[in-house]
């Protein structure tokens, strides 16, 4: 599988842009919905992404190794690309996968649940848009907003 299209690239790359011309003018940087996800088929690593650099190769957004630690922060294409699995899968790009979540909210909602994946549960299950005291803990316990 192609894991960026021309498509991709060229939205991840205006997001780069974008950012940098709002820190280049002094403005508040863009918060935008990660554009791709990649996975594991046979674990839990998830990556989503917003930007993708000059270098063709480093991208940035969120990244979920299945340890309950998710991080935003850069991460390599070609490395994603060159992982190996059993029965000769690789990771894959979730094709259907579209959000209109900002990846500072799905960054909060994938530390407080542990995962991406948990987060992705939530986030499909809560109010939109969300109020700024939402509690991601409560959606599927009974509970509502703080």
């Amino acid at each position: 599988m192609i894991l960026l299209e021309p498509q991709h690239i060229a939205a991840l790359e205006a997001n780069t842009a974008a950012r940098r011309a709002a820190q280049a003018e002094g403005r508040r940087e863009p918060d935008p919905a990660p554009l791709v996800k990649f996975f594991n088929p046979m674990g839990a690593a998830t990556w989503l992404v917003t930007e993708l650099c000059e270098d063709g190769d480093s991208l940035f957004g969120l990244a979920d190794l299945g340890f309950g630690c998710p991080e935003l922060g850069y991460f390599s294409l070609m490395e994603i690309a060159a992982i190996r699995l059993p029965f000769g899968l690789r990771i894959e790009r979730d094709l259907a996968f579209n959000s209109l979540t900002s990846i500072s909210i799905w960054s909060e909602w994938s530390r407080r649940t542990g995962s991406i994946i948990t987060a992705q549960a939530k986030l499909a299950q809560a109010p939109h848009p969300l109020p700024p005291d939402f509690d991601p803990d409560m959606i599927g316990n009974g509970g509502s907003p703080r």
